[in-house]
């Protein structure tokens, strides 16, 4: 009898706890309908492929009980999908005060973001639980936010491939013959000794070839004695003699009209000790302390004359005037000639006949054959070219310029196709830097990681390639690149610094007017976007970025205008605007419906 009471009294106490632990999951549950959550942001947002939020939690005061625990479990619908994100606890032991302040928590949300997910919805659904038991009960889900904001996606891609310097010059060069005749003392006739000295004959013979010349300078020097300094006009009457017989030959050689086109320029030299000293310097005739002797007195004080009369006291005089002096007595002739060349247009036929195997590679240089595939429009010519140059002499700007030909063509270029061009250029790109270390390989092999995708990996090499002291053309390419990544990777603040200094090119602009909307600079986003359209009607997103621009400073007539240039240029950008959240406060306007109509 005893034993029989005594289940009955531990039944009867066991209905007791399960009644009130019911009765706690349900206040718990009824109780949830006030608590506070709020979404930061909201809508939410996506940047570098993750979106990332925060959720703050306020519970009601004496809403958590004993043994108990609440949790909000958090979930993204979109379409038919769903997933499962963190899930909060609050448990009554942490939360001491819980009778009298409300319990907090604010809790850091992120998952990846993957097409699709633009319409959606943030839930919330709360769950009251005893966890000795396992019983619970749940709250009606909640949606706390509504979809994710996809303006970051709108980053271009922004590739530039950079050439190394083909070594040729096209322009007219000069190239320089010197001769030099000698003259007796104080005389300024041109002896025939030195005509037929062996300077003088093949000078002669220079000037039987008739080369196209442009100036023949003369320099008429004199040694300081004396005698030489009496006559002012000898260093000019030594210039005057060669430039006389000059033209005599050219008469001989009948220049005609050739010899009207090129400029005689006559530069006497008088009372000047540049000569004297610098063959000093070389002369090893006398010792080093004789030789300070002269430069102490020529670097003294006194006239030209007063200091030739010191000079003629030394002991070591005579020995100079002998050896030295003479050769003071020239006149020194410079002729600059025109350096033979193969036109832009025979360059071009000939370096197209080697590729295509009609032509020797001997019959260009490398530089001219480097010179005709840069000039080139064709990429599958300059491709034949470049790799008929890498057989001639594989040096590391062939390998670089071939490379790019690639990464240009992968950038007009899809799929498999694509994806060959790149992993090619990057190939050649390797051995260019392996043959020698050089910015433009380097700043190629960053264009080519960012089009497999290897943002991070781009951006190191990027960033290396920014560190070597690149021109400026290939400077603003490697800036315009590293800024769309680091647009792609969340990093705004380094973006905005890449996109500073970029090229003026559409694409790095809108990239730029891009980060300053994401950094919430919006009156200069607003700016740059619509310098954009001004230089480049063409740029269609740039329309519609400076609508979304315009949004953010709820200015609703920017809004309607970029839309409209945006859909009127591009008709599926309609169906983005519609379902794009950037636009959700303009949605039931007339003039926004009228658009979209």
């Amino acid at each position: 009898m005893k034993t029989q009471t005594a289940k009955k009294f531990f039944l009867f106490a066991l209905a007791g706890v399960l009644t009130l632990s019911g009765c706690a999951l349900s206040t718990m549950k009824k109780m949830a309908k006030d608590q506070q959550l709020t979404v930061t942001p909201s809508p939410l947002e996506v940047h570098a492929d993750t979106v990332k939020f925060e959720m703050a939690a306020n519970l009601p005061e004496k809403m958590l009980k004993p043994g108990k625990v609440y949790q909000l479990n958090t979930y993204y619908t979109y379409g038919t999908q769903e997933r499962q994100l963190k899930t909060i606890q609050f448990r009554e032991v942490d939360y001491p005060n819980a009778a009298t302040e409300q319990p907090k928590v604010t809790e850091t949300f992120m998952f990846p973001f993957v097409e699709g997910m633009e319409r959606g919805s943030l839930q919330v659904q709360g769950k009251a639980l005893n966890p000795k038991n396992g019983n619970f009960l749940d709250t009606e889900r909640l949606g706390v936010a509504d979809g994710v904001i996809t303006t970051s996606k709108l980053v271009q891609p922004s590739y530039h491939a950079s050439y190394a310097p083909h070594g040729y010059n096209d322009q007219e060069e000069l190239i320089p013959t010197n001769v030099e005749f000698f003259f007796d003392q104080g005389r300024s006739v041109f002896k025939t000794s030195e005509k037929n000295s062996d300077r003088g004959t093949r000078f002669a013979a220079f000037i039987a070839e008739k080369n196209v010349t442009r100036t023949v300078t003369i320099t008429g020097t004199h040694s300081p004695e004396g005698k030489e300094t009496i006559n002012s006009d000898l260093s000019k009457e030594r210039a005057a003699a060669i430039e006389k017989w000059y033209r005599e030959q050219m008469d001989m050689y009948d220049y005609q009209g050739m010899a009207d086109q090129i400029r005689f320029i006559q530069k006497p030299i008088v009372q000047d000790w540049n000569g004297l000293k610098s063959m000093l310097a070389s002369y090893d005739g006398i010792t080093s302390a004789q030789k300070s002797e002269w430069t102490s007195i020529i670097n003294g004080t006194g006239s030209f004359e007063q200091k030739e009369k010191q000079l003629q006291k030394l002991s070591t005089y005579k020995k100079v005037f002998d050896d030295i002096y003479p050769q003071l007595r020239t006149a020194k002739t410079e002729v600059l000639t025109v350096k033979p060349k193969k036109s832009r247009e025979e360059i071009a036929t000939l370096a197209t006949q080697i590729a295509n195997g009609s032509a020797s590679a001997d019959a260009l240089s490398l530089e001219e054959m480097l010179y005709a595939a840069a000039n080139n429009p064709s990429l599958e010519e300059k491709q034949k070219i470049y790799e008929a140059a890498a057989k001639k002499n594989d040096t590391y700007v062939v390998h670089n310029n071939l490379g790019a030909v690639h990464l240009q063509m992968a950038t007009q270029t899809s799929g498999r196709e694509m994806t060959n061009h790149v992993r090619t250029a990057l190939n050649h790109f390797n051995i260019s830097n392996q043959k020698q270390s050089n910015v433009f390989a380097q700043a190629n092999m960053g264009m080519a990681l960012a089009m497999q995708g290897n943002l991070w990996g781009a951006h190191d090499a990027l960033t290396k390639a920014a560190g070597m002291n690149p021109n400026n053309e290939v400077s603003q390419g490697v800036n315009g690149a590293k800024g769309a990544v680091e647009i792609m990777v969340g990093r705004y603040d380094l973006a905005i610094a890449s996109l500073n200094r970029a090229t003026n090119r559409s694409v790095d602009q809108f990239n730029k007017g891009l980060v300053q909307l994401l950094r919430k600079d919006f009156r200069n986003a607003q700016s740059t976007l619509e310098s954009v359209i001004s230089n480049d009607r063409g740029y269609v997103m740039a329309h519609y970025a400076a609508a979304v621009a315009a949004a953010r400073q709820n200015n609703e007539n920017k809004v309607i205008e970029h839309l409209r240039n945006a859909i009127n240029a591009d008709a599926s950008l309609k169906a983005k605007a519609v379902s794009d959240l950037e636009f959700r406060d303009f949605s039931g306007s007339q003039a926004f419906l009228d658009l979209m109509n």
